[in-house]
């Protein structure tokens, strides 16, 4: 399918090229492109479009839901519809002697991607587009805008400034009266409601890109689609060679142009790949200088704590010995301590021994002396025995008669109570 697009890029061209080829048109009727290729249901104020249908000036193009068109203009300018959209070409002015015109298309609802041909290369500033909040105006890139309720979405996908392809840098210049947007770097985007200036370029997002993709969606499936095959191609080519015949063009012309064409097709994918290879080197080179400095970052710490183990083993091995002497030393003081403290135990074992002789001693000389002190004391015994014996007959009589006094008295009072109770 890219084959036969190219090759309807490259039937496009030859319009462009040969001044004699120009159909001599009302001014009502200009011819501005032609449909490359159409999904769904893509119609104007008066017909339904296909594949291969001429599109005039001032014509209305509508894209119904799940729908979605290409149209190549005759400057080699590239318009792609999405779904639910209305697109209307206000103005085509092109020389193509000199590549001087203009291009003026307006966006009331839906999708639109431009990819700007040979008016923009010239004069960056030619191709405008209008929608409800403001202007968008191309200086010569590719770029995508969404027209939602009160809203406008405007991606920069083309190569902006410090591309790597050699092309001219691109930019979009999203404005209204309240202000103007830059956008020059690939993949920054803005918004615009009504009202308001534009807001800031930002890099979009994958939800964002997301957004813009899907509105493209209907088209790509087209393309892809079992539907179109090797006939149908055959067929397109054989209806825009006979558009060409009528022109004026000759069968050699169109072949050579067709494959000079399809050669810059290819030597843009080229260039286009090539681009992303050397970013994706980049990409590696940074990640892996990086690696490099983290990797360089943990020898250096691995070698300072191996330096700062030998250290402390050093350090470990120093206290070590120093304690093993002081281990030493000590045991040497406790051995002193404990031979001073036996000799000392020795000595009182001595004096114990001698104490003892003399406390036997004193024994044996205290025996005799407690044998006197026995004699002494039992012949006065003798004589205290005989002496109290008599008194202890009268205290005995005493205690009788105090016995004999209590009772009595006892006996009284019983008797007086006894007799109170009688009363």
């Amino acid at each position: 399918m890219k084959k036969i697009l190219s090759t309807v890029f490259g039937l496009i061209f030859l319009l462009s090229v040969n001044s004699n080829a120009e159909e001599k048109l009302t001014i009502e009727k200009q011819l501005v492109g032609i449909v490359g290729a159409i999904s769904g249901t893509v119609k104007t104020e008066t017909r339904q479009l296909k594949a291969g249908d001429k599109i005039y000036l001032n014509e209305t193009i509508l894209a119904g839901p799940g729908s979605g068109t290409q149209i190549l203009l005759l400057d080699q300018s590239t318009f792609t519809i999405g779904e639910d959209s209305e697109v209307v070409m206000d103005t085509f002015v092109f020389d193509p002697s000199t590549n001087d015109g203009k291009i003026v298309a307006s966006v009331k609802q839906g999708s639109l991607k431009v990819i700007s041909g040979l008016i923009s290369k010239k004069n960056p500033d030619s191709l405008t587009v209008e929608v409800p909040e403001g202007t968008l105006g191309s200086r010569g890139t590719e770029f995508q805008t969404i027209v939602s309720k009160g809203k406008t979405d405007t991606l920069l996908v083309g190569p902006g400034k410090n591309n790597t392809l050699g092309m001219r840098p691109g930019a979009v210049l999203v404005g209204n009266k309240f202000g103007q947007t830059l956008l020059d770097n690939p993949y920054s985007m803005t918004s615009m409601t009504k009202g308001k200036a534009p807001g800031q370029a930002r890099k979009i997002t994958k939800n964002q890109l997301k957004k813009f993709n899907k509105k493209m969606k209907a088209l790509r499936v087209a393309k892809l689609s079992p539907d179109s095959t090797k006939a149908e191609r055959k067929q397109l080519r054989k209806s825009l060679k006979k558009e060409l015949k009528q022109m004026g063009f000759e069968k050699e012309e169109i072949k050579t142009i067709i494959k000079q064409n399809i050669q810059k097709d290819k030597e843009k994918k080229v260039a286009i790949k090539a681009d992303r290879a050397e970013k994706k080197a980049k990409k590696k080179a940074k990640a892996e200088k990086k690696k490099a400095k983290k990797d360089a970052a943990l020898d250096k710490g691995k070698k300072k704590k191996g330096k700062k183990k030998k250290a402390t083993k050093k350090k470990g091995k120093k206290k070590k010995a120093k304690a093993e002497k002081k281990k030493g030393k000590k045991k040497k003081a406790t051995k002193k301590k404990a031979t001073k403290k036996k000799a000392v135990k020795k000595k009182a074992t001595k004096k114990k021994a001698v104490k003892k002789k003399a406390t036997k001693k004193k024994a044996v000389k205290k025996k005799p002396a407690k044998k006197k002190k026995k004699a002494v004391k039992k012949k006065p015994k003798k004589k205290k025995k005989v002496v109290k014996k008599k008194p202890k007959k009268k205290k005995k009589v005493v205690k009788k008669k105090r016995i004999v006094k209590k009772k009595k008295a006892a006996k009284k009072r019983k008797a007086k109570k006894k007799r109170r109770r009688k009363k």
